[in-house]
């Protein structure tokens, strides 16, 4: 049984919130904000348990959300302390290579740990000539398009892996790689044009220059990083495979209304993500204090992102669920469609269940189901058919960038720097200033010389 189109309204209606709320009546939204996500969420919650009786699919649902704010937090937090101390100038060759790192990061640490990793020192560095343009290109490249080379990078393509995407499988496609080079490398040079005039207008006296220094703090807070790396990857252990044949797992599948197999998945998926939280708290516990402070660490950031989207994890299935059974009605059957299709949802739905449903429907326009190992071996391995896994991967991760709810990173970013004191974009100022009129087109170029 399918939910009713009018189930989509209450996430039309958190989104509309988001966007119109902080100018209607910000000081309101500002301390309701976590009542109207949890309520809307709750009004799908319950229309899904007691008239669709599919609290499965809630289930399966808030299993995902339980990795997805183990996964952000625990990177917020083991990145909160590690302090990069940097003094000097914040020229525009400083600034655009701190991103080109950044982009580079994502892909080993995650969009995540890279922009809570850098985030600060890029905005204390640039303090007397902060402007919106460079959080802005921030979220663009550090949080959304650099990690858009490997699983780790970003949680679609770490979904994709879980489904048998081999790790490196994006590296060795050309097109990838290529799209990557392109966009990053386009994006750097718009932000160098960009932050060489903002130089010259706000460049600072030599007697202000101070002398050129990078120091760290907290640098044992790697080993925690690594620790969720390695988090990350167990997921795919083959050791966890053979969990579906225990009896116990049989007898929760019937109780949840779940397979032995996805009884077994979403259990692995709490346990990691229990262990991701708890390797945070130690992390927290035993952190340096000077990091801490020189960073101004606190919970507020990862406390909005994980209100408002508890919020918009629930109120977008209806949407997904509607997508999902409809894909075909809509006549997205193109690789350029199903990389609009994939980007434009991923603009303002979380886009690691988006890629999911996108990638379902490609394999079902031949027939396959993503839930068989040899059916996403098949597909990877035709030249013609593995094009659809690249158009829904770069869609899912690329579009990110659009808006400030398309990736998890981008609010975080977005709440450091108020709290730095920019002044960032409004959520439509966002849009219609940045990324209608710099990453569209930037995307469409990519659709055609790189997916056919």
């Amino acid at each position: 049984m399918e939910p009713h189109g009018l189930m989509v309204a209450p996430f039309v209606l958190l989104l509309a919130a988001i966007a119109l709320m902080p100018f209607v009546a910000k000081h309101w939204w500002e301390h309701n904000f976590q009542k109207v996500s949890i309520g809307l969420g709750l009004l799908v919650v319950l229309y899904y348990v007691f008239v669709l009786h599919n609290a499965p699919r809630m289930l399966t649902t808030a299993v995902e959300y339980c990795g997805f704010i183990a996964l952000i937090g625990s990177l917020f937090v083991i990145a909160g302390g590690i302090h990069i101390n940097m003094t000097g100038r914040s020229t525009p060759a400083v600034n655009t290579g701190m991103l080109a790192l950044g982009a580079i990061l994502a892909n080993l640490i995650g969009t995540t740990g890279a922009s809570m990793l850098l985030i600060r020192p890029f905005l204390r560095i640039n303090k007397y000539r902060v402007a919106p343009f460079q959080v802005v290109f921030f979220i663009f490249i550090v949080s959304n398009v650099g990690g858009a080379l490997t699983p780790i990078g970003d949680p679609p393509l770490f979904l994709g892996y879980l489904k048998g995407v081999p790790f490196f499988w994006l590296l060795t496609k050309p097109n990838v790689l290529l799209a990557w080079l392109l966009t990053v490398g386009v994006l750097l040079t718009l932000f160098f044009v960009l932050d060489t005039l903002n130089y010259r207008q706000h460049k600072p006296a030599a007697q202000e220059e101070a002398k050129d220094r990078i120091e760290l703090e907290g640098t044992h807070n790697f080993i925690w990083l690594f620790v969720i790396i390695g988090l990350v990857l167990v997921q795919k252990a083959e050791f966890l495979k053979s969990l579906e044949q225990l009896p116990v797992f049989a007898s929760m599948g019937d109780v949840f209304g779940w397979g032995p197999q996805k009884a077994a998945e979403s259990f692995t998926a709490v346990v990691i993500a229990g262990l991701m939280i708890g390797t945070a708290c130690l992390a927290y516990k035993f952190a340096n204090p000077d990091a801490l402070k020189e960073n101004e660490f606190n919970f507020g950031p990862v406390r909005e992102v994980g209100f408002l989207f508890v919020g918009i994890f629930a109120t977008m299935v209806p949407a997904l669920d509607l997508l999902e059974k409809h894909a075909g009605d809509l006549g997205i059957t193109s690789v350029r469609q199903f990389y609009w299709g994939s980007g434009a949802l991923s603009s303002v739905l979380d886009n690691a269940p988006t890629y999911l449903n996108f990638l379902t429907a490609a394999m079902g326009l031949q027939h396959l189901s993503l839930e068989i190992p040899a059916n996403v071996a098949n597909i990877l391995t035709s030249p013609t058919l593995s094009q659809y896994v690249v158009a829904v991967s770069l869609g899912s991760v690329f579009f990110g960038a659009n808006t400030y709810i398309g990736n998890g990173p981008n609010f975080m970013v977005k709440s450091i720097a108020e709290t730095a004191g920019v002044k960032c974009p409004s959520f439509f100022g966002y849009i219609f200033k940045y990324s209608l009129p710099i990453l569209i087109p930037i995307f469409t170029v990519v659709a055609l010389l790189f997916l056919r």
